[in-house]
C-alpha cells in the first residue's frame, strides 16, 4: 500500500532524514519509535507533503505522492487522516461543526457532512458533546476531536504524529484507549510515532526504531524488545525491565 524510498530531508546542516526505506503492507499498524529529534515526526509528515523530501520515493497504492500536482494532492490530504500533536481545533466551531468542517469545505452537503462527524464522534466516545466547544473540553477530549476529524473521511490510511505529546500524563490513557480501539476494530493502515512503549507492544504488528534520521532496527514487538539489535532497541529493553 505505501513503499518509501531513498528518503533524505536535511535542515542546513542538520540531516533529518537519511535514505529512509519502508513499505508498510494494507491493514497494518506500525509505530515508529525513537529518540526526539531523531526524525519521526518528519517521516510521517513527508508521506502527505506536509514536509517536502529533498529528494526519493513515496508511492501511495501505486501513485506516486511526490508527483502530485496541488490538486491532487489536496484530494490525497482529505483521504489520508492525519492526527496532530497539537489539537488544531477552530475556537468558534462546536465539536460537531470541527469535525464537519472540511467535509462541508470540499462541497459535502451539510446534513451528510453533519451524520458522518457525528459517526465519527461516536468512535471516540464524544457524541454526546457535539455542541460543546473546544474551550470546554480537557485536552483528552480536544485530542480526540482531532481523531474524529481525521476518521470521518474513512481514510485508507492514519498517521499519527505523537498524538498524546501535548497531554497532562492523566489523560493520555483515554487517548492510547480509543487509539487502541480503533486498531482493533477497523482495517485502516496506521502510522503512529508515539514514544509510549506498553501501548506499541499492545497493538503493533511492527516496531520501527529510528535513530539520527535513520532506521536502525525493525521487527515484530516481542523480537525487537525482547532481542534487540540496535543501541535505541537495548535502551528500550532496559526501560520495559526497569
Amino acid at each position: 500500500m505505501l513503499y518509501l524510498k531513498d528518503l533524505h530531508k536535511q535542515y542546513g546542516k542538520v540531516v533529518a532524514l537519511e535514505s529512509i526505506s519502508l513499505e508498510v503492507e494494507r491493514g497494518e499498524t506500525v509505530v515508529i519509535m525513537g529518540p526526539s529529534g531523531c526524525g519521526k515526526s518528519t517521516l510521517i509528515r513527508c508521506i502527505n507533503r506536509l514536509t517536502e523530501p529533498d529528494r526519493g520515493e513515496i508511492i501511495l497504492n501505486g501513485q506516486s505522492v511526490l508527483a502530485l500536482s496541488d490538486s491532487a494532492l489536496q484530494n490525497l490530504r482529505r483521504n489520508v487522516g492525519f492526527v496532530f500533536q497539537q489539537f488544531h481545533l477552530i475556537g468558534r466551531l462546536n465539536v460537531l461543526e470541527n469535525v464537519m468542517f472540511h467535509l462541508v469545505l470540499g462541497g459535502m452537503e451539510r446534513t451528510t457532512a453533519a451524520d458522518r462527524a457525528l459517526a465519527a464522534l461516536k468512535k471516540v466516545g464524544l457524541d454526546n458533546a457535539v455542541s460543546r466547544y473546544p474551550h470546554e473540553l480537557s485536552g483528552g477530549q480536544q485530542q480526540r476531536v482531532g481523531i474524529a476529524r481525521a476518521l470521518v473521511t474513512n481514510p485508507e490510511l492514519m498517521l499519527w504524529d505523537e498524538p498524546t505529546a501535548s497531554l497532562d500524563p492523566i489523560l493520555v490513557g483515554e487517548v492510547l484507549d480509543v487509539m487502541e480501539e480503533l486498531v482493533r476494530t477497523t482495517n485502516t493502515t496506521m502510522l503512529i510515532v508515539t514514544h509510549e512503549v506498553s501501548f506499541a507492544l499492545r497493538v503493533a504488528d511492527r516496531i520501527v526504531l529510528m535513530d539520527h534520521g535513520r532506521i536502525v532496527e525493525e521487527g515484530a514487538p516481542d523480537v525487537v524488545f525482547a532481542d534487540p539489535e540496535s543501541e535505541i532497541g537495548r535502551k528500550y529493553k532496559r526501560l520495559l525491565m526497569s
